[in-house]
């Protein structure tokens, strides 16, 4: 197993990650990323961005491909495709291991996002890839003139919902209250769009079909009311989840499992940094993620310089 050293280890490819490597490289620290799948994070699915300054529109997958080209401008060793098998973030050096080598860091930064929350309703998990679906970019094309569902009422919902009338014949917003959390702006253009019809004051109780989903059970909240909603796939959008397994107990986080940290991103243990998506935030979008990868890794550059001079 091959053995590497590095001043700041970064777990996460996203926004979040490729910033923090960007600035931890222009520190002078020895840095790497790690991903557990293709670097890029969630902002690659997106069909595009319309809200990160300075780029007007672009894609997802196009505006992640430059901050890996800037992060590469600045020497950041890149491991995507690692499957992690342990992470000691308590040891001095950091430790974490996967299938393929060791990596050892002075500093760690945790990058590694947030994943969507499921239903918890009877059928979700049986009809995934048969109907049900996180990621309206990944799978909107397979329902060419057919009906879809989608759950929620924040930005990603509706964003996602309009993205599927591009494909889709109608497209429900299933919503438990009875007017949308997203911008104002984006919930405009939902209200116009012919194609999408809001379900209000609802809930998923069940996600039913036989080989392929048929329809949704649905409960009104407010009377009790069941029905059923003819539907060939259901997109949920109720939330995120931080991707933190392979850290979990370590330090302080919240209920949900999202990482506490400071102003300077630190978390609870000396030497490592939370940004992004996995950490607890009042906002999640890629601006902010970056954002966030820049405050951490200036600090973590900062911690990996104070080592170096009680050594020397």
């Amino acid at each position: 197993m091959e053995t590497f050293d590095f001043d700041v280890v970064i777990l996460g490819g996203g926004p979040a990650g490729f910033s923090a490597a960007l600035y931890s490289a222009r520190g002078a620290a020895s840095t790497a990323i790690i991903d557990i799948s293709m670097l890029g994070g969630q902002p690659s699915n997106y069909l595009e961005l319309e809200n990160y300054p300075g780029m007007m529109k672009i894609g997802g997958y196009d505006l992640m491909e430059k901050f890996e080209q800037h992060a590469d401008m600045f020497g950041v060793q890149k491991f995507p495709m690692q499957e992690i098998e342990s992470v000691d973030l308590i040891s001095n050096p950091k430790i974490i291991k996967t299938k393929e080598a060791e990596f050892r860091a002075k500093s760690v930064i945790i990058a590694t996002g947030a994943k969507p929350m499921k239903l918890g309703v009877k059928g979700e998990l049986e009809f995934i890839g048969r109907g049900v679906s996180y990621c309206a970019v990944c799978d909107g094309a397979f329902y060419q003139d057919k009906v879809v569902a989608v759950v929620g009422g924040g930005n990603s919902a509706v964003e996602e919902a309009m993205y599927l009338t591009k494909f889709a014949s109608k497209v429900y917003i299933i919503h438990r209250r009875n007017e949308l959390r997203a911008d104002k702006i984006i919930q405009e253009r939902a209200f116009k769009n012919e194609k999408i019809e809001f379900v209000w004051d609802s809930i998923v109780e069940e996600v039913a079909g036989s080989d392929l989903v048929t329809h949704l059970v649905i409960k009104n909240v407010k009377t009790n009311e069941i029905s059923n909603l003819k539907t060939n796939g259901v997109f949920p959008y109720i939330g995120m989840l931080p991707n933190v397994e392979n850290i979990n107990g370590q330090m302080e986080q919240d209920a949900k499992g999202f990482i506490i940290t400071d102003n300077t991103m630190k978390t609870s243990i000396d030497g490592v940094y939370a940004v992004g998506d996995v950490r607890n935030t009042p906002l999640r979008q890629v601006i902010t993620a970056a954002s966030d990868g820049a405050v951490g890794a200036v600090y973590a550059t900062k911690y990996v310089q104070a080592l170096k001079e009680v050594i020397v």
